[in-house]
């Protein structure tokens, strides 16, 4: 006897075996059925709810898919033969309750028991996405996820900047950005979404050019116009989440109250000078309902008293920081991972390099997000802001 064959027979001893039939019962009643088969096999059909993890990395990956070792295991393969190697391993991981489906899914099939064609990612975005594809945080079902998510940015600027480029490197599928303006030589030295011979054409062209060079897989939809109470709405009801990279008072507090109609995250940063300032705004979040920018800051200031960045200067690498952080605190929110900066407020001072965070409460008597009686409206803003938007 050949010795696979020899520890084929050991094995069948040692672990117990389930039909098909058996198996489909066992997980209806809380067995977690582990799919073995590499990619290839399992694009040819699955037993829904599976957990597909493949051989390669089983043991890397089972803990993060079943972490109760006393949860009974259903391993699964083609044909009968690879399971009973795989369980043996879980066994010595702990896994109290392990059992080998016999025949696999062949017999699964033959059995007439149902399966699905489970949705994958193609060869382009398994190599594109690897890195992700090996955290079980994200992993292919985050991957898809990311992928038919649609995210706004408010502004191609110095925050809409290092923002979008991140996104569209994650495989955020659907990128709007919002700006009615063109590309200034002065942007450059902070704006990394556009190049000098640029200059003179509208940022949101620029912007679509360099994203979709970067991944032509992806989805940016241009949008040069003023944003205002007139488009907002139908804007913000195509999107899941908004990201804030406005650079005035007139924008913020109206992407703050059509976030707040349409229920959706606005995750917030601002820069100015040597600081960056990082949240979000969340009033809707059913675990985490925090506080919105009217809590924190319930009227602007005079506009002599806050000056912008084209008037007391910003340094250029310090948008990198804030927007890519935004775009981290964004895909945490598409992926439902971490903990987002709802009610914490993150200060940067890049001259001390010191990261400080503040914790903040929702107003009680915020007319807008703690409102009994409905959505209040939008106002004039610039007219309130002093600038337009």
């Amino acid at each position: 006897m050949k010795a696979k064959d020899q520890r084929l027979n050991e094995l069948k001893a040692e672990i117990a075996e389930v039909t098909p039939k058996e198996a489909i019962t066992l997980q209806k009643q809380g067995a977690a059925l582990i799919d073995v088969r590499e990619i290839d096999e399992i694009k040819q059909g699955s037993p829904a709810g599976a957990h597909r993890l493949g051989r390669s990395y089983l043991e890397l990956r089972i803990e993060d898919a079943v972490p109760d070792t006393n949860c009974p295991l259903l391993v699964m393969c083609a044909g009968g033969v690879r399971s009973l190697f795989a369980a043996e391993n879980l066994k010595k991981l702990g896994y109290r309750n392990v059992r080998s489906v016999a025949g696999g899914f062949n017999r699964w099939k033959n059995d007439g028991l149902p399966f699905e064609i489970p949705r994958m990612l193609d060869e382009d975005a398994r190599e594109r996405y690897s890195r992700h594809l090996l955290m079980p945080e994200v992993g292919e079902k985050g991957q898809l996820k990311l992928m038919d998510s649609k995210v706004l940015l408010i502004g191609a600027g110095g925050l809409g900047s290092p923002a979008a480029y991140y996104l569209a490197a994650a495989g955020v599928g659907t990128l709007g950005i919002v700006d009615h303006d063109v590309v200034d030589r002065s942007n450059l030295q902070r704006q990394i979404l556009h190049t000098d011979a640029r200059v003179g054409i509208a940022k949101v062209t620029s912007a679509v050019e360099t994203l979709e060079a970067l991944n032509p897989k992806i989805k940016v939809v241009p949008y040069q116009l003023h944003l205002n109470s007139d488009n907002v709405d139908e804007l913000f009801s195509q999107y899941d989440v908004v990201v804030d990279g406005s650079d005035n008072f007139a924008t913020r507090y109206l992407v703050n109250d059509a976030c707040i109609k349409h229920r959706i995250p606005n995750v917030h940063g601002a820069v100015f000078r040597f600081e960056g300032q990082l949240t979000v705004f969340w009033p809707a979040n059913e675990k985490n309902p925090g506080p919105c920018y009217r809590c924190l800051f319930p009227e602007p200031p005079p506009p002599e008293a806050a000056p912008s960045c084209a008037q007391a200067g910003v340094l250029g690498v310090l948008p990198g920081v804030i927007g890519v952080m935004e775009a981290v605190e964004t895909v945490k929110i598409l992926l439902g991972i971490g903990e987002p900066l709802i009610g914490r407020f993150l200060y940067y001072d890049a001259l001390y390099g010191r990261f400080t965070e503040m914790k903040f409460k929702r107003n009680p008597k915020c007319t807008y997000c703690n409102s009994d009686t409905g959505f209040p409206g939008y106002i004039d803003y610039a007219a309130v802001c002093g600038s337009a938007v």
